[in-house]
């Protein structure tokens, strides 16, 4: 196991707060305070680990009064789920974002760990080469279908 880096750290932290509110609102200075870091450092966790990829809905207000507002995606079933994720898939994805995807899949138990790394493994820009994002989000959205005729 590595060590955490900062990013790590509040990363977790959010999550274990909206474990348990199922919604956080949070000050970009409050938390940038707690962690000893730069609100910057805040934005960047935000931007790049709670994404709607990732089954996350931010809202931000920047200001003397800002906030940054975090939800977790709830879907009421599997197949909405599926579905939603199917209707977003573009005509092309990329490797973090198609990354981003299969966490989810893995974190609502419908892919498994070996499936998810098998996936990236085949649908990297070094395995697909210049069309990697059309072909990317082809495959997407062919697993998509799969996984959800398969839970029907």
């Amino acid at each position: 196991m590595g060590i955490k880096n900062t990013s790590d750290n509040i990363e977790e932290y959010i999550k274990r707060i909206l474990a348990q509110a199922g919604m956080v609102e949070l000050k970009r200075s409050e938390l940038a305070d707690v962690f000893q870091v730069v609100p910057s450092q805040i934005n960047y966790v935000i931007k790049t680990r709670f994404t709607e990829s990732r089954g996350y809905i931010v809202e931000s207000k920047r200001g003397g009064r800002g906030y940054i507002r975090i939800g977790k995606i709830e879907f009421s079933d599997r197949h909405q789920m599926l579905s939603d994720l199917l209707t977003n898939v573009g005509e092309s994805l990329s490797q973090p974002v198609f990354s981003d995807i299969l966490q989810l899949l893995f974190d609502e138990k419908i892919i498994s760990q070996r499936e998810g790394e098998l996936l990236l493994a085949s649908a990297s820009d070094a395995v697909l080469g210049t069309e990697a994002p059309r072909i990317r989000a082809r495959m997407l959205r062919k697993i998509l279908q799969q996984l959800d005729r398969k839970g029907n």
